[in-house]
């Protein structure tokens, strides 16, 4: 039998105990996922509904099929379809989840907090799938089965450097708590408008340029400027952006020669990274799509209820 896992709505819901037998876990399904018929009984007859009040490609398909995967019935709401529309609040909309007699809850939502609100008020397994500018816990986890899957299961000296809009990136708070909880040395940069002032709280060293950061990387983690959450310009343009802050073949020379290039996505393709490194010989982004599925598999294995 998995651990129990009560919720997943922040990296502080683990331990690196619990993190590691997630990681193990994930990478047996991952395995599994790429046999030609994957249809496994893990929680058949439990019931997931995926809350997404933001859109997703990525995150909320995975889920969708982690869920259908393991034999779950998996129900989707989202956006316009939420009572939200209609003026209802969190809470009902909670309450009325919750009396459905859900299993486990994934939800997407714009305000930070949310998921740990929603924990609060039902008896489902809560899982955050990205909540405002906090947390996203599944995909730091993803994240690193990727970085695992290629560089071995000790994080310890592994260098990572996260680059880009770290200031609105709930994948770069989520990547340096678990990061740096594996063992891996974790560094931030971006331009200075773009960085958090509760940094230290992360405990990574923080540059103002991504060259510093970018010398003898192992691991190069790019990060999508978040036009719809910038509320005043704070850079001069994007042409601008990327000639200072752009991943390209002269910088990530920086790093090392076997250096992992990741990146969350959706992409912003010749703005945080340029189109040859995005589909070059160092790009492990789809191998992250990949173990997305995996990876909720995983998570939804541990936190739906026995």
């Amino acid at each position: 039998m998995p651990a129990r896992l009560a919720h997943l709505t922040t990296i502080d819901s683990l331990t690196p105990q619990l993190a590691g037998e997630l990681l193990e876990k994930a990478d047996e399904f991952l395995e599994l996922t790429r046999k030609p018929i994957v249809k496994l009984a893990d929680l058949r007859g439990k019931t997931i509904i995926n809350v997404f009040y933001e859109a997703s490609t990525r995150t909320r398909t995975s889920f969708e099929l982690a869920g259908k995967r393991l034999g779950a019935d998996v129900v989707n709401i989202g956006g316009s379809a939420t009572s939200s529309s209609k003026g209802e609040t969190l809470r009902d909309t909670v309450k009325t989840l919750d009396a459905m007699h859900a299993d486990a809850i994934v939800i997407r939502h714009p305000a930070s907090g949310a998921p740990d609100y929603v924990a609060k008020h039902t008896r489902a397994a809560v899982i955050n799938a990205g909540d405002g500018m906090h947390e996203h816990p599944t995909q730091a986890l993803l994240d690193s089965l990727t970085i695992r899957r290629h560089r071995g299961k000790d994080f310890r000296g592994l260098t990572v450097a996260i680059l880009g809009d770290v200031l609105h990136s709930r994948v770069a708070r989520s990547n340096a708590k678990l990061l740096k909880m594996l063992g891996a040395h974790v560094r931030l940069a971006g331009p200075r408008t773009l960085l958090p002032r509760d940094a230290a709280a992360l405990g990574c060293p923080l540059y103002e340029r991504i060259e510093p950061a970018l010398e003898g990387a192992d691991v190069v983690m790019m990060l999508r400027i978040q036009r719809e959450r910038l509320g005043s310009s704070l850079f001069p343009s994007l042409r601008e952006y990327a000639r200072v802050f752009g991943l390209n073949a002269a910088r990530l020379a920086l790093a090392k020669p076997n250096a992992l290039v990741m990146h969350p996505g959706p992409l912003n393709r010749g703005v945080e990274i340029s189109e040859d490194i995005a589909d070059g010989s160092h790009s492990v982004i789809l191998d992250q799509v990949e173990a997305g599925v995996a990876v909720r598999m995983a998570v939804l294995a541990f936190a739906a209820k026995p």
